[in-house]
């Protein structure tokens, strides 16, 4: 996910924009039939006791919105200072590195919607033990029982082949948008209208689209384009930080290097080359590889501190390199490059009917951390880039063969058995996608009818899983808006469906991050995060109770939306200590249906959504 209040903090400009689009939101929405999912939400204690004693841990959850297909794991707790580079599995499968890691994960648990409880016997993934002390606990979930829901009718627009799509979720205020954005890759242009070559000879024009989510599935009028000049349809897009309606594109060109370009959005028409920006509106740099599709750059990200990141990588087994390539976004200057060529280059693949080089090509970046992976590798792997120049620090964690998530020639029967880098076998990885709590997704086309690869947030394989009605056929994307919105959810294709199945569809998904301590008194000691609780009741008639807490003392506010994101109260404005806190918002003198809570501070923000009846 694309999101603007995470990496915005950097910034250096002093005069910033909010994106057009935001009014374009008002506009659409007050004539449109809209997209408005169930969303699913999970609701545990923050923190639960536990003795430690070989009795039964029994944690109550509340599931709303869908039923849940969930994960329960749990982790290490602020132990990851002193875990550095540690290497362990069969081949060596995973490394972390400055991260906490998972003690035990277990299996699927399917729950309906209301309360229920999940149990935990004190025991690691080893069945010994665990000693006492505090431990973090996950639940990740996703809706299994309904078919997908339609975002963009297949009439309207595909997901864009191969290409990966940028989702904006924040303003440049950090504010959370009532509704997301969506920027789509290329339309299907021919080499009659213009569109480059196969053999990326000639330049021409490549189509990028964006959509508000919330719009009218059905409605083609809502869908905006703007053009651009590139030698592939593969030139990846990203909205600017800084400035209303200009965007960057990473593209390969007629020669073994890549170009950053930075053009304005021109709603439906030709964006115009912005030359005053980088040497006449491009930054381009070397390439390893030669020209071809092999070459076709698929990974391109803002990863905040004005910073954007390319990649001088290929899939198909012809470099010797694999790197970041870092561009100052302000300057139009390349940075720096993270050289990632000890874990994506291994020339004894190459002696073994598979590649030397597989990528990355694949990226998802969250909170500062880039998760990234390529459909012609077993490899995955996770960094902080910012975090520093050396490996040491920068390293989180990697999961390469062995554990038999997301692996390449594991069966008895392989040809080249346990090559990572093979193009030839699946699971096809075509995007990546992480969550806030850092589970990271791929779609795995050819393992059958699955349709994601899960990883725990050390990069712990946890199993495939599968979307209600998966086939074995194509599976290209599944990607995550996750900030407290009523769009929270998995976005993926549907190809898996078959013919006329084009489009963008959305699976209600939920992820819960908690302690179990062993201590007493902790649920009453400071809080280690900001969080806010679903209201209660909800639905409700006219009185509802929002409960949050925070981890510091400062100026918070309490703000009701409508649907068409206009504020209509404020519930509360005013300092507030730590810990936690409620208050009752009464809704009498307002019309019954759906409204949106955002609980804010100088450094969070969270939105929720509820519902009034009458």
């Amino acid at each position: 996910m694309f999101n603007l209040n995470q990496n915005s903090k950097g910034v250096k400009m002093k005069k910033v924009f909010v994106f057009a689009v935001v009014s374009l939101f008002f506009v659409t929405t007050a004539f449109a039939a809209p997209f408005a999912p169930t969303t699913m939400t999970l609701e545990a204690p923050a923190s639960i006791q536990y003795a430690f004693d070989g009795g039964t841990l029994e944690i109550p959850v509340t599931v709303t919105g869908t039923p849940a297909n969930m994960v329960f794991c749990v982790f290490t707790k602020d132990q990851g200072e002193s875990v550095e580079n540690a290497v362990s599995g069969f081949l060596g499968w995973h490394t972390v590195n400055k991260i906490d890691t998972a003690i035990y994960i277990g299996t699927n648990i399917s729950m309906a919607v209301g309360s229920d409880v999940i149990t935990w016997d004190g025991m690691d993934a080893d069945g010994n033990a665990v000693p006492e002390g505090d431990y973090y606990y996950y639940l990740f979930a996703y809706d299994n029982q309904n078919f997908k829901v339609p975002v963009i009718d297949g009439t309207v627009a595909d997901l864009g082949g191969w290409d990966v799509n940028n989702f904006v979720t924040h303003d440049f205020e950090g504010n959370p948008l009532p509704q997301p954005i969506v920027y789509m890759a290329a339309q299907n242009l021919t080499p009659e209208e213009g569109a480059p070559s196969a053999s990326q000879n000639d330049e021409g024009p490549v189509s990028r689209r964006r959509w508000v989510i919330g719009n009218d599935p059905a409605d083609a009028t809502l869908l905006e384009t703007t053009g651009m000049i590139s030698y592939t349809q593969h030139a990846k897009l990203q909205p600017s930080p800084y400035e209303s309606d200009m965007f960057f594109v990473l593209c390969t060109t007629n020669t073994p290097s890549a170009s950053v370009r930075k053009y304005n959005w021109v709603p439906n028409g030709m964006g115009e080359l912005q030359t005053d920006w980088g040497e006449d509106g491009m930054v381009n740099y070397n390439m390893s590889s030669g020209v071809g599709w092999w070459a076709q750059l698929q990974g391109f990200e803002y990863i905040g501190d004005d910073t954007l990141m390319g990649t001088n990588t290929d899939h198909s087994g012809e470099s010797f390199e694999a790197e970041l390539v870092l561009v100052d976004a302000l300057e139009g200057l390349e940075s720096r490059r993270i050289d990632l060529s000890e874990w994506w280059i291994d020339l004894e693949d190459g002696e073994n009917n598979g590649q030397q080089a597989s990528g990355p090509n694949q990226f998802a970046f969250v909170d500062g951390n880039l998760v990234m992976g390529a459909h012609s590798t077993c490899m995955n792997q996770m960094i902080a880039p910012m975090a520093g120049e050396d490996p040491e620090e920068w390293n989180r964690w990697i999961n390469s063969n062995g554990d038999y998530v997301g692996d390449h020639n594991y069966e008895e029967t392989a040809a080249n058995p346990w090559v990572c880098n093979d193009y030839m076998v699946g699971p096809y990885k075509y995007h990546m996608g992480m969550d806030s709590n850092l589970f990271s997704v791929f779609p795995c086309y050819d393992m059958g009818a699955v349709s994601f690869g899960l990883y725990a947030p050390d990069g712990t394989g946890i199993g495939y899983f599968a979307y209600s009605g998966e086939t074995a056929n194509l599976k290209r994307d599944s990607q995550f808006i996750d900030y407290g919105s009523m769009y929270d959810g998995i976005y993926t294709d549907n190809d898996s469906a078959g013919e006329g199945a084009d489009g963008f569809f959305y699976v209600a998904q939920d992820s819960f991050k908690g302690i179990i301590t062993s201590g007493v008194g902790v649920a009453d000691a400071a809080p280690a995060a900001f969080e806010v609780a679903q209201n209660s009741p909800n639905p409700f008639n006219p009185t509802t109770t929002i409960s949050f807490t925070l981890a510091n003392a400062g100026t918070v506010s309490v703000d009701v939306y409508n649907v068409a994101g206009q504020n209509v109260d404020t519930i509360v404005n005013e300092f507030l200590d730590s810990g936690s806190h409620s208050v009752v918002w009464d809704a009498s003198d307002f019309s019954a249906g759906v409204y949106f809570y955002t609980v804010k501070g100088s450094d969070f923000s969270k939105t929720m959504k509820m519902t009034l009846i009458k």
